[in-house]
């Protein structure tokens, strides 16, 4: 953990103002932008990002699927894995799915559906492919060799040098010797790519060790001073810093995360307090993930975050509280963003609530504390638990987006939803003497195809006159966006016209 002179005087100073300066009720609502894709990589946000990575579309957590040109059956995990590899499918479904963890730009293991690996039985001592390893080592690492002109036939070198074959469709094995790449050759395999992930610990471990100076480079340049000077002078009155876990080992993360968020989080502190805006610090990615999204820099896309992930998590919130609990720009401390739905069981979620609740208060007393509802639960299921809190703030997400329900509806439905279902779920979670409420994350981007500039005026309008009514306030997704969507984008929005604060 990280900590310099300078630093040191900085918030020692701030230290002293902070019970007069810090966060108010008079203060509120706040009007804020997330700085999404800053500290915590959001490849759709900027997918050129990824470009200089040597075969970027076989990242971390990528889903392949393999079919044998001889049989014409795809490789599948028996049981969906703990027993042998077969070749017998006709179709590619959850147990034919291997998500790719990435050991350089040419070596990989597969992972199967019960999360076990594929490998060599025996720990490595015979030919056949099974799929039982619980931790992948050398005997679970396989090399992929593409065909040169056709990057999805390719071949699976496995460790002992032989190549991996369909001997038959109940036999797999790695003791093929021969070069060829013709249809009838069954160490043969087309591989399609059915999904993949471009967050963090993907190009991290994509860049390997170019990747300190691209992440220090993007961490300088893509949000700056000037950046909060414009939201300052815009109507907005603070940010949300979505972060990852690793922050709290800086300089020296375990791989293949890097060093230096820190120090650009302690920037926007400053830069905070020169403009006179507030932040709100968000564990956008625990350890372990709560979700499975790429946002949560899971290496594979499976959630697995539970109880006992919880002393670690507090952590990292003890470590953030404890460096910025004092500082007078400190609005909130966000202890998760969007736990999943079943996954994330409630109990678990309440009970690392309060072991993080209680972390924060170590240092502040004034800080608010910002509980996310479950994406998929009841978002009023946090409401008698954060009752019980000092400045708790419960957070609900609105988009008109991630179903096909929304395409179906026109620019006036959309508007009217807003003002109707919309203003009706947040006044359910905002109560008179309980937690605050918070729209942690809306956007001005829709399903509505050929809209016109009035339209999205409208649009936008009508979220911010429903939002308006959130005691904490709402934080627009996202200040900066480089997605072909400019509606993603909160400053190009507000240059071209489209919203006003």
């Amino acid at each position: 953990m990280a900590s310099s002179y300078s630093y040191l005087n900085f918030f020692m100073l701030f230290s002293l103002l902070s019970v007069s300066l810090a966060c108010d009720h008079s203060e509120l609502p706040l009007k804020s932008a997330s700085l999404g894709n800053w500290l915590l990589t959001e490849g759709w946000m900027n997918s050129t990002m990824f470009d200089g990575i040597p075969n970027n579309d076989l990242l971390d957590g990528t889903i392949v699927q393999l079919k044998s040109t001889k049989l014409q059956k795809y490789l599948s995990a028996e049981h969906g894995g703990g027993s042998i590899v077969v070749a017998n499918r006709t179709k590619a479904d959850i147990w034919e799915s291997f998500r790719l963890w990435r050991v350089n730009e040419t070596f990989y293991n597969f992972r199967v559906f019960n999360k076990l690996f594929v490998g060599l039985e025996n720990q490595g001592q015979g030919n056949g492919i099974v799929a039982v390893s619980k931790a992948p080592s050398s005997p679970e690492t396989f090399e992929i060799i593409r065909k040169d002109g056709d990057p999805n036939r390719v071949r699976l070198r496995s460790p002992n040098g032989l190549f991996l074959q369909a001997k038959s469709e109940t036999e797999v094995t790695a003791d093929y010797e021969g070069s060829s790449w013709d249809d009838e050759d069954p160490s043969v395999f087309e591989m399609a790519i059915s999904g993949g992930l471009q967050g963090e610990y993907q190009i991290t471990n994509g860049y390997g060790p170019k990747a300190a100076q691209f992440m220090r480079n993007h961490w300088k340049t893509y949000i700056t001073e000037d950046d909060f000077k414009f939201m300052s002078e815009n109507g907005l009155t603070a940010v949300r810093i979505p972060v990852g876990w690793w922050i709290a080992h800086d300089p020296n993360p375990p791989k293949p995360f890097v060093g230096g968020s820190l120090e650009a989080l302690d920037n926007a502190f400053k830069w905070a307090y020169k403009y006179r805006m507030k932040v709100i610090v968000d564990l956008h990615a625990p350890r372990v993930s709560q979700n499975g999204y790429a946002h949560s820099a899971t290496r594979d896309g499976i959630q697995e975050w539970g109880e006992s992930d919880i002393p670690e998590t507090v952590s990292v919130i003890d470590f953030l509280a404890s460096r910025y609990g004092t500082h007078p720009s400190l609005a909130a401390i966000e202890l998760m963003n969007e736990p999943l739905a079943p996954g994330m069981t409630v109990e678990n979620l309440i009970k690392y609530y309060q072991a993080g609740y209680d972390a924060v208060r170590k240092y502040t007393n004034t800080a608010f504390v910002i509980l996310s509802n479950r994406l998929g639960g009841d978002q009023k299921e946090l409401l008698s638990f954060a009752d019980k809190l000092d400045r708790a703030v419960i957070d609900v997400h609105y988009y008109n987006l991630f179903s096909d329900w929304y395409k179906t509806l026109s620019v006036d439905q959309n508007i009217q939803f807003v003002y109707n279902q919309r203003a009706a779920n947040l006044s359910a979670v905002t109560t008179p003497k309980g937690p605050l409420s918070f729209v942690g994350e809306w956007s001005a981007d829709w399903e509505v195809k050929n809209a016109t500039k009035r339209d999205l005026q409208r649009f936008a309008e009508a979220q911010m006159q429903v939002y308006k009514h959130a005691t904490f306030g709402w934080a627009y997704w996202s200040y900066k966006c480089d997605d072909d969507s400019k509606h993603w984008n909160l400053r190009w929005m507000i240059e071209n016209g489209y919203m006003k604060l």
